[in-house]
């Protein structure tokens, strides 16, 4: 009797358990899911950036040495060390690719014409080089570096490469580490370079060139938690022990390695939070979409809270658009202020300082609508698109699409007017158009999907130049999606592929022929009059043996 009275009471006590899981289940709001989504997204990103520091390539070590004027002698040592070539198990037991994967190499199609003609710049993420490439897939120009790109290139109107350094400073770890750039002429001779990389700040991912020579670098900075508290982050959110919040600097350029910083803004300025009201920042977040909510979405704040990853300029408005992949939106700056109006939320001609002008792709984090409005997933490479291009003034964005599983580049008219004026923020809506104005993605979906870096840019014909940087595949697409032009990187972190070779795997189980973005320069572009354009290399691809 006491053995059936016992089980009648187990059998109560597991009913019961079974309902509250259920009734959880059932409540679970989206936003619930969106938020843990985003830290296993955040995990995610701590593994990569352990696995990628962990592996050799490239020079060492930290050289510095930014800060004001300065000479920036590389103080760093030695290669580094064996690289892992990854397979097995991976945290969490997840099962890690072995590889090698097997795909077509170099050229896939070229169709003449419908394709807008001129010369392809990438740099292969795990290579020392950069290369120059026409169309039909010859090599006409290679620069060599010490370094992996860190991660943009750029061919300059006189001709020289202006190229950012990947040099594995231990003290930020989270991706798309830099510390240094470098600018060689057309010849490979380097005729400047700069680090700007110690314990507390570090050039990272890309740079724009500006008119008038100087260059906007992003930058991130080391917060103690304590800082961040003092802040009004919460501490039970913090992943980290420290926090790497964006910024940028704008700097002049001297000599063969001198820099000067001009110009500067923070986003540690325009924060706002409202869980503690002893904070000066303390306030109402959808009457501030200014400003970046400390605690934005319920997520777990990552070290690389912002995660930025792209800059460009407007000089018609000198504004910014700052890619801000942890917060799945771009950001939109006033550079019209001095550094120290850049500080606050008055001056400039738009006459709100640093606060942000605009910001677009998940309207959640400043309290302008729910997880459903959200539109970009940890993208890369926004932008103004060119005058000279169809689509003049829209945005363009390299839509990751990491929590959807497919991989889209999309376009935005954000209604921007001939001043620079964005659309009238009403507070608890949706700051400008809620959709999209054209989204290409390939059929099947997953073909271009890549979770990380990439890119895109609208050409003058009206085509658009894609590159799905995890897989190193390069496409140019008409506006029907029609594909013109595709290519496959054949450079892998140990040189040149043969034909018929496997891409080798990283750690992660990401192809080692990945690519942060491309860039196509049409044959009368400055850099290339007066230039011998005669082809070094008839193909990347390396014949059997």
């Amino acid at each position: 009797m006491k053995v059936k009275d016992g089980f009648q009471n187990w059998s109560v006590a597991i009913i019961c358990l079974l309902l509250m899981v259920c009734v959880s289940c059932v409540f679970t709001s989206p936003d619930q899911t969106i938020s843990q989504q985003s830290d296993k997204d955040s995990e995610r990103d701590d593994r990569i950036a352990d696995s990628r520091n962990r592996e050799g390539g490239g020079k060492g070590d930290n050289g510095n040495r930014g800060g004001g004027k300065g000479d920036n002698r590389n103080r760093g040592g030695g290669k580094g060390g064996n690289r892992n070539r990854g397979g097995g198990k991976g945290r969490n037991n997840r099962v890690i690719p072995t590889g090698p994967v097997f795909q077509q190499l170099g050229l896939i199609k070229y169709d003449k014409d419908k394709v807008y003609n001129g010369y392809t710049l990438f740099a292969p993420k795990h290579y020392e080089k950069t290369y120059l490439m026409s169309m039909s897939g010859q090599v006409y120009k290679e620069w060599t570096s010490e370094y992996e790109p860190g991660q943009s290139v750029y061919l300059l109107e006189n001709g020289n490469l202006l190229r950012c350094c990947f040099t594995k400073n231990q003290s930020f770890i989270g991706g798309g580490e830099g510390g240094r750039m470098e600018e060689y002429d057309w010849d490979g001779n380097m005729v400047w370079s700069m680090w700007y990389s110690d314990d507390t700040k570090l050039s990272h991912h890309d740079i724009e060139p500006m008119p008038n020579g100087n260059l906007l670098v992003m930058v991130v900075q080391l917060k103690t938690k304590a800082e961040c508290i003092a802040a009004g982050f919460d501490a039970g959110m913090m992943r980290s022990d420290t926090l790497f919040p964006e910024s940028i600097i704008e700097i002049e350029r001297f000599g063969s390695q001198g820099f000067e910083i001009v110009w500067e803004w923070q986003v540690w300025d325009h924060l706002i939070q409202d869980r503690n009201k002893n904070v000066v920042n303390y306030g109402s977040i959808k009457d501030n979409p200014g400003r970046v909510d400390c605690n934005a979405g319920g997520r777990r704040t990552p070290a690389f809270w912002n995660h930025a990853n792209s800059i460009d300029y407007n000089p018609k408005f000198d504004q910014i658009c700052l890619n801000a992949r942890g917060q799945n939106e771009f950001w939109i700056i006033d550079h019209t202020t001095t550094t120290e109006e850049a500080k606050g939320s008055t001056g400039g001609k738009y006459g709100k300082g640093g606060d942000l002008l605009y910001r677009w792709g998940n309207p959640a984090v400043y309290g302008g609508g729910s997880a459903d409005d959200q539109r970009l997933y940890l993208q890369h490479d926004s932008q103004w698109i060119e005058d000279d291009c169809p689509g003049a003034g829209n945005f363009l964005v390299y839509n990751n699409g990491s929590r959807r599983g497919y991989s889209s580049v999309d376009e935005i008219d954000v209604l921007q007017d001939e001043e620079g004026f964005f659309p009238e923020y009403k507070p608890g809506q949706i700051w400008g158009p809620k959709d999209q104005t054209w989204i290409y993605t390939t059929t099947p979906k997953e073909d271009m999907y890549s979770t990380e870096i990439s890119g895109a840019s609208r050409l003058p014909n009206g085509n658009t130049l894609v590159c799905a940087g995890t897989v190193g595949h390069f496409l140019e697409v008409e506006k029907d999606g029609n594909i013109v032009w595709e290519y496959r990187n054949p450079v892998a972190r140990d040189g040149q592929l043969r034909e018929g070779d496997g891409i080798p795997l990283d750690v992660r189980g990401h192809q080692y022929n990945a690519v942060f973005k491309i860039r196509r320069y049409a044959p009368d572009y400055p850099a290339f009059q007066g230039k011998e354009m005669t082809p070094i290399m008839d193909s990347l691809v390396l014949p059997k043996e």
